[in-house]
C-alpha cells in the first residue's frame, strides 16, 4: 500500500521537492519489480526445478525395481540400548513399524534377504508383499512421482517470488528512510539559520 501510495508523488504541487519525485520513481520501480519481475523470477525459478526433478524421477524409475518379496520371520528384537534409541527415533520422525526378515529375488535374478518394513500388520510368514529395489537387489526408496515433482516446483518458484519481492520491498524502505533522514537534516539546518530571527520586526517574516 505504500507504495503505491508513493507513485502519487508524481503530482504537480509547489510543495513538492525533488526528493518527493525520486521517491515516486523509487516507488514505481517497486512495485514494477513486485508485480512483474517477481512472478516472472518465480516462473523461471518454477520451470528449472520442475525440469532438474523431472529429470531425477524419469531416472529414478529407470534404476528402480518394484519387486515381490515373501515374508520368512520377525526381525529379531533389539537390545534394550538400541530398543530405547529407536523409540526415542521414532518418535521424533514416523509411528514405529514393526521389522520383518524377508526375501526377494533381485531383477538380475539375485537372491537377496533383509530386514525390511513390515507392509501390513501383523506380518504373517509366507505373506507376499512387494518392495523397491535397484538393478543388483539393493533396498532402495520409491522413486519420485511426477506430480509430486510439479508440486515442490511450484512451491520453490512460489518461495523465490516471494523472496524477491520482500528483498525489493526492504531496499525501497531503505531508500524511503534515508531520503527521510536526509529531509530531517536539511529542516534542521534551515530552521537553526531561521529560527533565531523568528517574529522579529524586520527579520522578513
Amino acid at each position: 500500500m505504500r507504495t503505491a501510495l508513493g507513485v502519487w508523488r508524481w503530482r504537480r504541487n509547489p510543495l513538492r521537492r525533488p526528493t518527493d519525485l525520486f521517491e515516486a520513481w523509487v516507488a514505481f520501480a517497486a512495485l514494477v519489480c513486485v508485480l512483474v519481475v517477481a512472478p516472472a523470477i518465480g516462473w523461471v525459478a518454477g520451470l528449472r526445478v520442475d525440469g532438474t526433478l523431472q529429470q531425477a524421477a524419469h531416472q529414478q524409475r529407470q534404476e528402480r525395481h518394484l519387486v515381490p518379496a515373501v515374508v520368512l520371520r520377525p526381525a529379531p528384537e533389539p537390545t534394550a540400548a538400541a530398543s530405547a534409541s529407536a523409540d526415542a527415533s521414532a518418535q521424533r520422525t514416523a509411528p514405529h513399524r514393526t521389522q520383518i526378515v524377508a526375501a526377494w529375488t533381485a531383477p538380475d535374478g539375485s537372491s537377496h534377504q533383509g530386514t525390511v518394513p513390515a507392509a501390513e500388520e501383523p506380518p504373517r510368514p509366507g505373506e507376499r508383499f512387494r518392495i523397491w529395489t535397484d538393478a543388483r537387489g539393493r533396498l532402495v526408496g520409491q522413486p519420485l512421482d511426477p506430480s509430486s515433482a510439479v508440486f515442490h516446483a511450484g512451491m520453490a518458484g512460489l518461495a523465490a517470488a516471494i523472496c524477491v519481492a520482500t528483498l525489493v520491498e526492504t531496499v525501497r524502505r531503505l531508500v524511503v528512510r534515508r531520503l527521510m533522514h536526509r529531509r530531517y537534516i536539511r529542516l534542521d539546518r534551515a530552521w537553526a539559520a531561521t529560527g533565531p530571527d523568528w517574529g522579529r520586526a524586520g527579520a522578513g517574516s
